[in-house]
């Protein structure tokens, strides 16, 4: 029993789950769509911790291959050692070439609160990032398409960002556009 709940704390290190839908608000005919991502990490070892997420999204389709709307983020990390709140908002913008491949672009102001738990110190900031990226799209049927890609924050600092790097790797499904 105790090699099986070792070996599933340490697979559960390597535990992320996501899920991505995107739909058209009100009909088949409507320019509106609606959508976002939910996310669990989790990581044990030296300090261990958990994150999750949720990016909700609305936006509208100016055109059959370019939308714009507005994105947001809540983001909260607990681990042994601090725990933050991480809030997002701002516009985003993809155009399709032919449902096989995408570029994005996508603005967020970020507003961060920590904890350290041992000193008990809170810190608060807020930072800036344009995302600029795109990827593959695979059609798995009805409307329904599987996205690869990758973004990269053209803003990133790494002497003054709370971030760990500018590159962010995305997969997710998207329905209805």
């Amino acid at each position: 029993m105790k090699i099986l709940i070792s070996v599933l704390l340490f697979a559960s290190s390597f535990i992320f789950a996501q899920i991505g839908t995107s739909t058209r608000l009100g009909g088949e005919n409507s320019k509106w769509t609606f959508g976002g991502s939910a996310g669990l990490g989790g990581s044990f070892g030296n300090g261990g911790g958990t994150n999750i997420y949720v990016t909700p999204r609305v936006g509208y389709l100016v055109s059959e291959n370019f939308e714009t709307g507005l994105a947001g983020n809540l983001s909260w990390n607990n681990s042994q050692f601090v725990s933050s709140t991480i809030i997002g908002v701002g516009p985003f913008a993809n155009y399709y070439f032919a449902r096989t491949a995408y570029i994005s672009t996508q603005f967020q102001q970020y507003f961060i609160s920590s904890k350290d738990k041992f000193s008990n110190n809170k810190y608060s900031t807020e930072e800036s990032a344009l995302y600029l990226g795109g990827g593959y799209m695979q059609s798995l049927g009805n409307g329904i398409y599987m996205q690869i890609g990758a973004q990269y924050n053209v803003l990133y600092d790494a002497q003054t960002s709370i971030f760990n790097g500018g590159f962010v790797p995305n997969v997710g499904i998207v329905v209805g556009l």
